[in-house]
C-alpha cells in the first residue's frame, strides 16, 4: 500500500436557496414551506423524497489523511451557513497539494457527483482532480475520473464487480469485519438534526464513518496483497493509537474504540 491516501465522505442537506429558485418560491415562503411543498408534490406523483444529488447542499467533508507522517482526522465544515464553496475548495486543493489515492465507499454514485455540482455552483477550480491526460501523461492511464481507474477507489463499487445489484452498505460489511460501523445516527437523519442545530454531530458521525471506510480500506488491501499480515496488524495499531490520543478532546472517538470489538 502506498502513500499518501485520502478517504473522504460528505454529509448534505437539501438546498433550499436552490429549491427556491428552481421553483419560484414566493418570497414571504418559509423554508420549510418550501421544502414540504416539494415533499408533498414528490409524494403525490409516487417519487423518493431523496433530494436530487445537483440540489444536495454539502455541510461536512471529512477526510482520513494517511501518509509517511502519520495518520490524520480532519473535517471541512459549513459552519456559517456561506461557506459550502470554501470547504468544496479546500478539499479540491488538498488533492492538488498531495496527489493522493482517493479512497470513498459510494463515492462515484454520490459524493463526487454531489461535490462536481456544487463546486460547479461556486466556481470551484480543481485542475489535478480533472486532468485526463491533457498536463500529465500518466493521467491518461488513471486518473481520478474513470470509473475503472484506480486513483479513485470506490470500494463499494469494486467490491461489489461495479453490478449495483451487487452493492453492500457500509455500515454492515464494517461491522461484519469487526469493525465499529455508524454510530449515532445514519444519513436519513441528518437534516432533522441540522434544523436542531446539531451540526457538531454531525461532523462526529461523519468523522466516524469516514474511519469505517479507511478501516475497510486497510482490510481490503491485506485482501489482494498491499498488506502483509504483519502490516495490517501495525496500520490498525496505529489507528487506534491515534483514536485514543483524540479521543482525550473528542468524546465521540471514546464512544467509537468502545464498540470496537
Amino acid at each position: 500500500m502506498s502513500w499518501p491516501v485520502l478517504v473522504f465522505d460528505i454529509e448534505s442537506i437539501p438546498d433550499i436557496a436552490g429549491l427556491r429558485a428552481l421553483r419560484g418560491s414566493p418570497p414571504d415562503a418559509t423554508d420549510a414551506q418550501v421544502y414540504d411543498g416539494w415533499l408533498a408534490e414528490r409524494k403525490e406523483a409516487g417519487q423518493s423524497d431523496f433530494m436530487p444529488l445537483y440540489l444536495q447542499r454539502i455541510l461536512v467533508i471529512s477526510c482520513v489523511f494517511r501518509n509517511a507522517e502519520g495518520l490524520r482526522v480532519h473535517s471541512f465544515v459549513d459552519r456559517d451557513d456561506a461557506s459550502e464553496g470554501k470547504i468544496v475548495q479546500t478539499f479540491f486543493n488538498t488533492i492538488e497539494k498531495h496527489v493522493p489515492q482517493l479512497v470513498s465507499w459510494n463515492g462515484g454514485g454520490f459524493d463526487l457527483p454531489v461535490l462536481h455540482y456544487r463546486g460547479l455552483r461556486h466556481g470551484v477550480v480543481a485542475d489535478k482532480y480533472w486532468d485526463l491526460g491533457d498536463d500529465d501523461r500518466e493521467f491518461k492511464w488513471n486518473n481520478y475520473i474513470a470509473r475503472y481507474h484506480m486513483r479513485h477507489m470506490d470500494l463499494m463499487d469494486v467490491l461489489a464487480m461495479y453490478q449495483p445489484r451487487a452493492n453492500a452498505p457500509l455500515d454492515a460489511m464494517a461491522k461484519l469485519c469487526g469493525f465499529p460501523g455508524k454510530l449515532g445516527m445514519d444519513g436519513s437523519m441528518v437534516y432533522s438534526a441540522y434544523r436542531d442545530g446539531q451540526l457538531e454531530d454531525i461532523r462526529r458521525y461523519c468523522e466516524t464513518d469516514v474511519m469505517n471506510t479507511y478501516l475497510m480500506y486497510c482490510r481490503f488491501q491485506k485482501m489482494r496483497g498491499g498488506l502483509t499480515e504483519k502490516e495490517y496488524d501495525q496500520e490498525i495499531e496505529l489507528v487506534k493509537g491515534t483514536l485514543a490520543e483524540l479521543s482525550t478532546s473528542e468524546a465521540h472517538w471514546t464512544e467509537y474504540l468502545a464498540a470496537w470489538r
